[in-house]
């Protein structure tokens, strides 16, 4: 499965949820949903976010940017 560039996904891994960014070689780049640094996962790492999760990371995301834990 592709997932096509501006999906939302979660790493597997770590739980983080990320946007597709682009496809180099074998491996999907994400990026967090804040912003901030690239990196590259293998396809099978990453699976499609639920709207849950993405409005989840989305508000969180906000509230820490309301305390000023991120620009």
């Amino acid at each position: 499965m592709t997932l096509p560039i501006g999906a939302y996904v979660v790493e597997i891994r770590t739980g983080r949820v990320a946007r597709v960014m682009g496809h180099e070689g074998p491996y999907v780049q994400i990026r967090p949903l804040g912003g901030g640094r690239e990196w590259d996962v293998e396809p099978e790492e990453v699976r499609e976010a639920t709207s849950a999760e993405r409005l989840s990371a989305a508000t969180a995301h906000v509230n820490a940017r309301s305390r000023g834990e991120v620009p």
